[in-house]
C-alpha cells in the first residue's frame, strides 16, 4: 500500500442523516467486501460502560475502600496484596468478557453483514464479535483478549484460557449464580475483596506469575492464534484491494489511530472504488481528500445500526 499523508484538514461529512443512512445501507448491500474496524465506542454503545450501574453493582466495595470511581482506574490501583489484586481482576474480566452486553448492538451488526464477504479488525478485547456469531476465522483481535492469561516469563510465548479460573475466583469471593447462571451479589451482601492465596493464577508451564494478555508494553504475547489472524487479515486486504470495498469504522477514537483509522483512510484514498464510513458519537470525520468517498454519521452506534435494518 502506498502511504499518503493527508494535509488539508478534516471533513465531518456531507448530506443529511437520512441521506447518509440510505447511502450506507446501499454500500453495505452492494460492496464486494466489507472491512469492519471497531474500537471501544462500539462496546460502549452496546452497554459495556466502565462507570455507572455496572461499576456500582460489582465494585462498590472496592470504590468505597480505595476511592476510584471507574473500572479502568481500578485496574491500575497498587493493591497491597496479590489476593486483592486478583479478586478485582476476576470481577473485571468476568463482567467485561464472560457476561453478555446489555444491548444487542453486535448482533444488529452481524445481521447486516452476515451474508457479505467481511473481515473484522478490532482493538477491543471483550470477545463480543465472536459471541454475536461472527466467524472467528474472520476476526483479528489486535490488542489481546480478556479471556487469556500469559506468563510474565518472556520465554513462554503462548497464552492460557482463564474462564475456569475466573469462575472459581468469583465463587471464592462469595458471588452466587442467579436462575440464568449470572453471578450476582448475594442478598446478604457478604462479598470478600480477596481470593485465597492458593487461587492466585500461575503459569501452567513453569509456575511463574501471569498477567492478562493485553497489549500494554512490549511484553505482550502474540501467540500462534494472533499471528494466524494477522495473516488472514492481510490476505483479505490484498485480495480485495482493487474491488468495491466498504471500510466500515465503528467507535474508533484517537488513542490508537494507526491500527484502524489511518489505514482505512489510506486504503480508501488508494482505491477509487472504495468507500470509507465512520460511525461514532462525537468523533465522526474524515480527511477532506477522501470526502467524496466517505460517509460520516455522528450518533449512537446502536441506534444507527437499528436504523439500517
Amino acid at each position: 500500500m502506498v502511504v499518503r499523508y493527508f494535509s488539508s484538514g478534516v471533513s465531518y461529512g456531507r448530506g443529511s442523516l437520512e441521506e447518509n443512512m440510505k447511502k450506507l445501507k446501499s454500500e453495505i448491500d452492494s460492496a464486494d467486501a466489507l472491512v469492519i474496524g471497531a474500537g471501544a465506542g462500539m462496546s460502549t454503545a452496546a452497554g459495556f460502560t466502565y462507570t455507572g450501574a455496572r461499576f456500582d453493582k460489582y465494585f462498590s466495595d472496592f470504590s468505597k475502600k480505595y476511592g476510584f470511581i471507574d473500572m479502568y482506574s481500578g485496574g491500575f490501583y497498587p493493591y497491597p496484596k496479590k489476593e486483592i489484586f486478583w479478586a478485582y481482576w476476576a470481577r473485571y474480566i468476568y463482567i467485561n468478557r464472560y457476561m453478555d452486553t446489555p444491548k444487542n448492538t453486535y448482533q444488529k451488526l452481524y445481521e447486516l453483514v452476515k451474508d457479505k464477504d467481511y473481515f473484522v479488525i478490532t482493538t477491543n478485547v471483550d470477545h463480543c464479535f465472536q459471541k454475536a456469531g461472527f466467524d472467528k476465522k474472520r476476526l483479528f483481535y489486535t490488542q489481546g483478549d480478556y479471556g487469556l492469561f500469559q506468563s510474565v516469563n518472556p520465554d513462554i510465548q503462548i497464552t492460557f484460557d482463564n474462564e475456569e479460573w475466573v469462575m472459581n475466583a468469583m465463587e471464592a469471593q462469595g458471588f452466587v449464580r442467579n436462575e440464568v447462571g449470572i453471578f450476582e451479589v448475594p442478598a446478604e451482601g457478604n462479598i470478600k475483596m480477596e481470593i485465597p492465596t492458593e487461587l492466585i493464577p500461575k503459569c501452567p508451564v513453569d509456575g511463574s506469575p501471569v498477567t492478562t494478555n493485553l497489549r500494554a508494553d512490549d511484553g505482550f504475547v502474540e501467540d500462534e492464534g494472533w499471528h494466524k489472524a494477522s495473516a488472514a487479515y492481510s490476505d483479505f486486504l490484498r485480495r480485495h484491494e482493487a474491488l468495491h470495498v466498504l471500510y466500515l469504522e465503528l467507535g474508533v477514537g484517537s488513542n490508537t489511530p494507526v491500527i484502524i483509522k489511518y489505514p482505512f483512510w489510506q486504503m480508501t484514498s488508494a482505491n477509487p472504488k472504495a468507500v470509507y464510513a465512520c460511525l461514532n458519537f462525537g468523533e465522526s470525520y474524515c480527511p477532506k481528500e477522501i470526502e467524496n468517498q466517505s460517509i460520516c454519521i455522528d450518533g449512537d452506534i446502536d441506534e444507527i445500526l437499528a436504523g439500517l435494518k
